[in-house]
């Protein structure tokens, strides 16, 4: 699969290299961030993690501790977030969306719909190793009724394979008879073929679908469901027709209203930087018909705005 992401591996990598200038930039008085945040948002994950090593090598301590101790703010939080594998990332993010007060259910929403099988079955396995649980455990133990076994039907990692061309119109006429077909609404049969057909076959139905209702799945999902069960079936409709326009709308959310949501913002930036990036920024400027860069640059500022702009990767 081609790279649409904004971050690539560096060319002429040297991790020790690497690791050296940033020693440097957090030597003596005072820090030199501009140093930190153009090399960290140069280097792919994986190259990150050999400076890492390297660093750990060199100076026999811990390099995200050290920058840790040097940096503050947002841009400390996002520097943590570029030096975590992907893999643990998201497996923080659904942590701490967990285990804080209350239930930040748009991380999981956000997660567990926008990732692919393969992906969230990594997860579930790093989730256990490295937060001490059982993430659907911990799910089940924090969200309930139709909500909960969406999440858990995504969480299984396991949605078919290709397109059966047999059931599409049937998973169409389905649909339309649990939801605008009759007073109150099947969501078992939503959640069942939402949850378990792939993205292309998926696509497919929801065209079936508007053909037979006149108006999109979108519409009856809107009038028929409300709350955050509402807010995961529209998630998984619009990754299912396109994952980087669902991250395009989700980072439009996070800016365009009054105060930005840092945490959205960033955690979208940095977990797409070597995915789809490019192709966000498409979405982004074709749905707003501002680019995604300029809209970075008018609501941050300083050393958090420089580096997430240097993840976005210029402007369209």
């Amino acid at each position: 699969m081609a790279n649409i992401g904004s971050v690539k591996d560096f060319v002429n990598f040297n991790a020790k290299q690497d690791a050296e200038l940033l020693h440097k930039a957090m030597k003596g008085i005072g820090t030199d961030e501009g140093t930190i945040l153009m090399l960290l948002t140069s280097r792919s994950n994986n190259q990150r993690q050999e400076i890492k090593a390297a660093y750990k090598k060199a100076h026999g301590k811990d390099l995200v501790s050290a920058l840790k101790s040097e940096l503050g703010g947002l841009f400390e939080t996002l520097v943590v977030a570029l030096m975590t594998p992907p893999i643990s990332y998201d497996a923080s993010q659904l942590h701490k969306a967990l285990k804080g007060a209350g239930t930040d259910d748009d991380v999981l929403i956000e997660i567990l719909a926008s990732r692919t099988c393969a992906q969230i079955k990594d997860v579930v396995k790093v989730y256990k190793k490295e937060c001490g649980g059982k993430l659907e455990k911990d799910i089940t133990g924090d969200t309930s009724g139709h909500f909960q076994k969406l999440l858990v039907i995504l969480l299984q990692g396991s949605r078919d394979e290709g397109v059966d061309e047999d059931r599409i119109e049937n998973d169409a006429k389905e649909l339309f008879a649990a939801g605008e077909g009759k007073v109150g609404t099947d969501v078992e049969k939503f959640i069942n073929i939402l949850g378990n057909r792939s993205h292309e076959h998926l696509r497919l139905v929801f065209d079936a679908y508007k053909k037979l209702a006149g108006s999109d799945i979108e519409d009856s999902i809107e009038g028929e469901t409300t709350g955050n069960l509402e807010n995961l079936m529209l998630a998984v409709v619009k990754c299912a027709k396109s994952v980087p326009a669902y991250f395009a709308e989700s980072l439009n959310g996070s800016m365009r209203r009054a105060g930005t949501d840092d945490q959205t913002l960033m955690r979208i930036m940095v977990s797409r930087s070597e995915t789809d990036m490019l192709d966000i920024r498409a979405c982004f400027k074709k749905m707003y018909g501002a680019s995604l860069y300029n809209t970075i640059q008018d609501d941050t500022a300083g050393d958090y705005g420089k580096a997430l702009l240097y993840l976005c990767g210029g402007n369209d």
